[in-house]
């Protein structure tokens, strides 16, 4: 149990240091291709993302995989929440950029909130199938600046810009839930989508 709930703070540290870039940069484009380090690093190192591993429940769903999903989870959490409150020590200038960012996200309405979690996990779940199983990074370099620059709502991020910003209302943490919720339907309808249609056995 250690062992995954340290896999999943390593994923969120690492998230995290995406993040921050993306929020450093003066170019939005060239922050969102940065951001890829942080999954590019995940995928390399095997460690417990939230949104790399739900889409694969359908695959195995026995008390093992929800075992490792809530409690990477659970790791990501911690991991993205105490970078974000460091961030906010040791550059203000970035958490004030991030408390913009979230005034928007917390403006939007419930259910665009959860639509842009389901498309933020369709690129999320192609990005990792097509390093699993394709063994590129093509999906991650692409796809990962895709979903960033198309608004999409990706969880384990927004905790970290949430915490950032020094966000720990109810409305955040609602916020965090449908973005969850988003990324994994659409992370496992595709997944589904890629079952029947016989691209994926």
């Amino acid at each position: 149990m250690l062992k995954k709930t340290v896999s999943g703070i390593t994923a969120g540290l690492l998230i995290s240091l995406g993040g921050t870039v993306f929020l450093a940069a003066e170019n939005k484009v060239v922050g969102a291709v940065a951001f890829t380090i942080g999954l590019l690093s995940i995928c390399y190192y095997g460690l417990s993302l939230y949104t790399g591993k739900v889409g694969y429940l359908f695959e195995k769903h026995d008390k093992e995989a929800f075992s490792v999903l809530f409690l990477g989870l659970l790791g990501n959490t911690v991991g993205t929440v105490v970078c974000g409150l460091l961030l906010r020590v040791c550059r203000p200038a970035v958490a004030e950029k991030a408390e913009s960012i979230c005034a928007a996200k917390l403006g939007l309405d419930p259910l665009n909130v959860f639509l842009l979690g389901c498309f933020c996990g369709i690129l999320v779940y192609v990005a990792v199938n097509l390093f699993r199983d394709k063994k590129t990074v093509l999906g991650i370099l692409i796809g990962i600046p895709v979903f960033i620059l198309s608004g999409f709502e990706h969880s384990i991020a927004d905790m970290f810009y949430m915490a950032a910003a020094g966000e720990f209302s109810l409305r955040a943490l609602v916020f965090i839930l449908l973005v969850i919720a988003g990324n994994s339907a659409g992370a496992l309808v595709f997944d589904r989508l890629l079952h029947f249609s016989g691209v994926k056995k």
